[in-house]
């Protein structure tokens, strides 16, 4: 005998999203992808009534009406090295500038068919010759611990990739696949030259074009590998740095970890990384808005899976939050023009539903390996910090969104995106004078974060801000704290806030 439940338990609940072809439509084969949150926050549709009052010797009032619908949703989830990378994009109204991979988020994948040991090969079909002589790239999802892991191409074709490294038998599944995510320069190729305005790492010899990497300005790369002869003899040329400009035979920085210093390279293989930009871009051809439908499930009724969706639901707002002594989170939110809900009889709708790929959780104590704000310095890219140590930060987006609403529309027929805005509050300790006046001056300033975790890593940078607020906390028997709010806007290279993902990072950057 079948027992009748009388509540269902908040632990048997999913998340998932996929991405509306047009507005509230949903492609042929719409992909679930899966979410992990922590909770929500307003998931659904608040109806709106009006009851009927007329005059009436009873003073009663009649049943109202239902005359409107507002339907948004938001959830906080841990932030993880592969957990929100394809949703931010809905939140940069734009498309991640990706490296060459067989399985780009935008693109059509390139199915890998095999892996030969007597070749040092991976095979396709087609499509394999995107990977370049040169290029490190980062293999993943292979059965054969050998095939997965960092690898340099020695040469390519349309239907294979050989690298130098040694590989075993394999036909792979469709989790397999090949990112690029650096370059190995051959033995004294690169220089670091420091002459002009900003350093620059130049070409010595050869004719390798610079620009064939796909850096952008504004994107930041990894400099140096962990052997001695992947990366530079001066501590200083190594690691994080942003890209100011490039040309066919050098790469010129505005920041870095260090004051880099001139060094040649002879007889250095110098490694360089990079990975996968997404920023709000300036251009109107590249500003993309996405709508999603939001499917949460709410476990079984006697038909079947019940569940609930937010239908044409565009990015809203997005809130980093980093706390000292604890994970680092994101709360994330959409406004929907409609919700909807469905019977367990008729079930979850249709579409391929992924496995969740694992990932830990950034924590606010070990995996951040660059945090740093400062003032702005033309030619200086690495002036002193306003602060050495932060309790607390959280980072804002805003778009601004609001629902379209209409006579005979229950609900809303579209969204409208306002201005793109960036924001945040920071707490320091104080330390230095240099960051009250910083906001009393209403000096150009910047922050940038990178966290690295078990070879992978990203970067969040703010290359334009206005501080606020600025008044010393001071209590007894406790260190002054410095609180200060964060307006940010577009900055040199024509963006407001840039989000750069490295799929692969040397040891070297975990610091």
């Amino acid at each position: 005998m079948a027992c009748t439940s009388q509540k269902i338990d908040s632990n048997v609940t999913g998340l998932r999203y996929a991405e509306e072809e047009c507005l509230k439509e949903l492609p042929l084969a719409p992909v679930w992808h899966p979410l992990e949150p922590n909770g929500y926050n307003d998931f659904g549709g608040q109806v709106t009534t009006i009851a009927r009052n007329p005059i009436n010797p009873s003073r009663q009032r009649k049943k109202g009406v239902i005359t409107d619908l507002d339907a948004s949703g938001g959830f906080g989830q841990d932030l993880t090295q592969t957990g929100l990378t394809r949703l931010l994009q809905g939140f940069f109204f734009a498309d991640i500038r990706e490296k060459a991979t067989t399985a780009p988020t935008n693109g059509a994948a390139i199915p890998l068919t095999g892996v030969v040991a007597a070749d040092s090969e991976y095979e396709a079909a087609a499509g394999l010759a995107i990977f370049g002589a040169g290029s490190l790239i980062f293999a993943s999802g292979f059965d054969q611990a050998a095939n997965n892991g960092l690898k340099q191409v020695s040469g390519s074709t349309a239907t294979a990739v050989t690298v130098n490294e040694t590989l075993v038998d394999e036909t792979p599944t469709a989790a397999a696949k090949l990112q690029t995510v650096g370059y190995q320069f051959a033995s004294g190729v690169v220089n670091i030259n420091v002459s002009g305005s900003y350093p620059r790492l130049v070409r010595a010899t050869g004719a390798l074009d610079f620009t064939t990497f796909g850096l952008v300005p504004g994107e930041w790369v990894f400099i140096g590998g962990d052997a001695a002869a992947t990366r530079f003899t001066t501590a200083g040329n190594n690691g994080f740095a942003r890209v100011r400009q490039v040309g066919v035979d050098f790469i010129e920085f505005d920041k870095t970890g260090a004051t880099m210093a001139a060094e040649t390279g002879t007889s250095k293989t110098i490694r360089l990384f990079f990975g996968n930009v997404l920023k709000n871009e300036r251009q109107a051809n590249l500003i993309k808005r996405r709508s999603y439908q939001l499917e949460r499930t709410l476990g079984q009724d006697a038909d079947g899976t019940m569940s609930e969706y937010l239908v044409g639901a565009v990015a809203s707002e997005l809130s980093l939050q980093v706390r000292q002594a604890d994970k680092v989170t994101v709360d994330l939110s959409f406004i929907a023009t409609d919700n909807e809900q469905r019977p367990g009889l008729q079930g979850p709708k249709a579409g391929a539903r992924p496995d969740l790929i694992e990932s830990p959780a950034f924590n606010t104590s070990s995996d951040f390996s660059r945090i740093k704000m400062h003032v702005l310095a033309a030619g200086n890219t690495n002036p002193n910090p306003l602060f050495a140590f932060l309790t607390e930060l959280t980072l804002t987006i805003n778009n601004n969104v609001q629902p379209n609403k209409a006579i005979a529309v229950l609900g809303a027929f579209d969204v409208s995106a306002g201005t793109f805005q960036v924001g945040g509050n920071v707490t320091a300790y104080f330390a230095d004078i240099a960051a009250v006046q910083a906001v009393r001056n209403n000096a150009d300033v910047t922050l940038d974060f990178a966290l690295v975790k078990n070879n992978a890593g990203m970067v969040w940078d703010i290359p334009l801000i206005a501080l606020g607020e600025g008044r010393l906390n001071v209590e007894q028997d406790q260190p002054i704290t410095l609180p200060l709010s964060m307006e940010a806007a577009e900055g040199g290279a024509g963006h407001t806030l840039l989000f750069n993902e490295f799929p692969y990072l040397p040891n070297a950057a975990d610091v």
